[in-house]
């Protein structure tokens, strides 16, 4: 690169040289946003997002250098680029030689200055690939260590924390919780680079007891593990508790995968091996130990876990050879308040033994996947003409094959896999850079009705991975710095019949048109429509039969971010909502809120505010809003009825080392007198929650 061309980069890009320094406010907005853009089409209030979001805040602090195309792999994980762009970053480092500067970046075919300045914070340059050796000594000092404690609570009294008389009690055991209303998290995180996580995790829910009764080793759920990464043969060794993600997930996939959103290029899977497991959700992760071992172009996994689960189980002598009891159902809330909710805790062991071969280049991997999984005792749901073809025994053993080839500027990849019972399942899609500001992502799945695998999470529709067949077309078009426009169009069907579908082949579409405008640095909004149109068994009894009819979802938004100042930043939106389901009223919703971010670079305060009018005709026209919160809590609450929604979340730097987050948060309703039912019930109009948290890293 001659010296007239790196002068030009550098006058075009020195603003993102400043972007790119780094404090520890600049990074929770980034993360923040990045969390937002992910979380705000899942619709789910219960999805933890602590894994996405540690990895994330570790690359922040330790950015991936580029320049080594071992760390490929890496930069996938970040979701922002394709391996498109990532393949055309190193054939250009092929063929001009390592890059000596961030400014070269521009040079690259596929990326432009919004692609850079959206992953410039995750990125180095350093032309010294090397890597010293690990030492003991080295690992100490250039460890980094963090200790979380955090407290919740509802303020206003609940019906399950109500005095009982004992004789009530005695006729209805499960009226009243056994713990207090406390929710406690603790968290220990020990991190050396890349290469070495340990950490432990606690946690109480609200209403479980904590040091007494039953619990008397103090928290409900504790997680733990050790992972190294990267020595020599050794890719990978989890132990303790792990993710073990492969393909595009139909074979294993376990913990969080995201499926339809504004980002149509998140809708392929890029796969991490074998992971550390650091949340709090009590059965999304595996319990054991796994070993990845790499040899030249190929990888090899072997991995293990056994835990105890959450079930419902039926005792009947002549029914079962497990003992005298049955599988009816699995628990996966994770709640253990009650008496009834205490049968149910880790009472079946659940198994699994799996492997994966891999043959690796940079332009294609071939993978092949096996999962075999064991319960204690037979799965005996109550079948009925729609769930008949359910996975309903004790064991299961699943096959799978996977791709990825890039060619050109086409991106090809996909997954088949079969259970034992002889179920199929398939997924392929192409990822196609038509040109460096236009993208088109394309999926297509068929999941027959008798695939069975629980440990399955690929891209869908429906929350599993059965019974549907559908393709989706993605599209991204970028026009200078001002403006970008994502749209896709789903189109499904589901083969055999559904819950609350007593119809087989039955269609459905979902499509999204999302506009943004960028007029300066300080000024960005969208406005956004997603209509969804899927099929449902109708609400009006005709003849006790039930019709399959449309059940119509539209919202409409409209999002406005201003950058006042360097400190202060004001978000509105504005979003509105019709419902309807076949025939019977059509139901509408909005919410407007205005948001107040204050988080100056040089100052141990800052804060966010909210504040939300909505009013909804039911739960069905509900609509989700994420929220600003504490450091690794996530909030995205459904917002219904008639009411308004408060919140302040503050932040205070104690210290270097130590920092303070304080959140209160309220719900006022309007034209009630009650809240919730059976033990969460409030009697009155408000609901409001406190949280504070503390972290010492050092």
């Amino acid at each position: 690169m001659n010296i007239l061309k790196l002068y030009f980069f550098v006058l075009l890009l020195a603003p993102l040289a400043l972007y790119g320094q780094k404090n520890d406010q600049q990074k929770f907005n980034l993360l923040e946003q990045r969390i937002e853009t992910i979380a705000e089409n899942t619709e789910d209030e219960d999805i933890d997002y602590t894994t996405l979001f540690d990895y994330l805040s570790y690359i922040y602090d330790h950015p991936i250098n580029i320049n080594n195309p071992k760390n490929a792999e890496e930069i996938q994980q970040l979701k922002m680029l394709t391996d498109i762009q990532i393949n055309n970053l190193y054939e250009h480092i092929d063929r001009n030689g390592k890059l000596i500067s961030i400014y070269e970046l521009q040079a690259v075919p596929g990326w432009n200055l919004a692609i850079i300045k959206r992953i410039l914070p995750f990125i180095t340059v350093n032309v010294d690939l090397y890597s010293p050796s690990i030492s003991f000594k080295e690992m100490i000092k250039s460890s980094s260590n963090e200790v979380f404690m955090r407290y919740s609570r509802i303020i206003e009294q609940q019906e399950g924390y109500l005095p009982i008389d004992d004789s009530t009690l005695a006729a209805s055991p499960n009226k009243r919780y056994n713990g207090s209303p406390d929710k406690i998290y603790s968290r220990y995180r020990f991190k050396f680079r890349n290469n070495v996580s340990l950490g432990f995790t606690g946690e109480k829910d609200a209403g479980e007891q904590y040091f007494s009764g039953g619990q008397k080793n103090g928290f409900d759920f504790y997680s733990g593990h050790l992972y190294l990464r990267g020595f020599g043969k050794l890719k990978a060794l989890a132990l303790g508790d792990f993710h073990a993600q492969f393909g595009q997930g139909l074979t294993i996939w376990s913990g969080l995968a995201f499926g339809k959103s504004a980002d149509v290029m998140t809708s392929k899977r890029n796969a991490r091996g074998l992971r550390p497991y650091a949340s709090v959700d009590e059965n999304l992760f595996l319990r054991g130990a796994g070993a990845t071992l790499e040899f030249g172009k190929l990888e090899f996994t072997a991995f293990g876990s056994h835990k105890k689960i959450d079930a419902n189980i039926a005792y009947d002598d002549t029914s079962s050879n497990f003992d005298g009891y049955t599988i009816t159902s699995f628990q996966l809330t994770g709640l253990h308040r009650t008496p009834g909710e205490l049968q149910d805790k880790k009472v079946i062991g659940e198994s699994h033994i799996g492997s994966n071969l891999q043959f690796n280049t940079r332009k294609l991997r071939l993978g092949i996947t096996g999962l075999h999984s064991d319960y204690d005792a037979n799965v005996q749901r109550n079948l009925t003409y729609y769930n008949q073809f359910e996975f309903n025994t004790n064991k299961n053993t699943v096959l799978g094959a996977d791709y990825n080839l890039l060619l050109k500027n086409f991106n090809f990849y996909g997954e088949v896999s079969r259970s034992a019972n002889g179920g199929i399942a398939q997924i392929h899609g192409a990822l196609i850079s038509l040109d460096p500001n236009v993208a088109l992502s394309i999926v297509y799945r068929d999941y027959h009705r008798d695939f069975q695998n629980n440990l399955s999470n690929a891209f869908a529709e429906s929350s599993k991975n059965t019974n549907e067949k559908g393709v989706m077309i993605g599209l991204k078009i970028s026009k200078g710095k001002k403006l970008a426009l994502n749209a896709y169009l789903d189109q499904f069907k589901f083969p055999w019949l559904k819950y609350l579908i007593d119809k087989p082949n039955t269609f459905g579409h979902d499509y999204l048109v999302q506009l943004q405008y960028k007029p300066s640095k300080k000024l960005i909004m969208y406005g956004r429509i997603r209509s969804r149109d899927k099929p449902i068994n109708t609400t009006l009894d005709i003849d006790d039969i039930d019709f399959v009819v449309a059940k119509k979802q539209t919202n409409y938004r409209y999002n406005i971010t201003y950058k006042v100042s360097e400190s202060f930043t004001l978000r509105n939106r504005v979003e509105l909502v019709d419902y309807q389901r076949g025939m019977a009223q059509k139901e509408q919703g909005y919410l407007v809120y205005q948001d107040i971010i204050y988080k100056p670079l040089n100052h141990p305060f800052s804060f966010s505010f909210r504040y939300a009018l909505f009013e909804t005709d039911s739960y069905n026209s509900r609509i989700y809003a994420y929220e600003n919160d504490v450091l690794y809590y996530f909030s995205i609450p459904a917002y219904y009825r008639t009411g308004s929604r408060t919140y302040l979340t503050i932040k205070y730097k104690i210290r270097k080392g130590i920092d303070l987050w304080l959140r209160w948060a309220q719900w006022h309703l309007s034209n009630i007198e009650e809240i919730g039912a059976g033990n969460e019930l409030i009697r009155g109009n408000s609901k409001s929650d406190i949280r504070a948290q503390v972290r010492f890293k050092f």
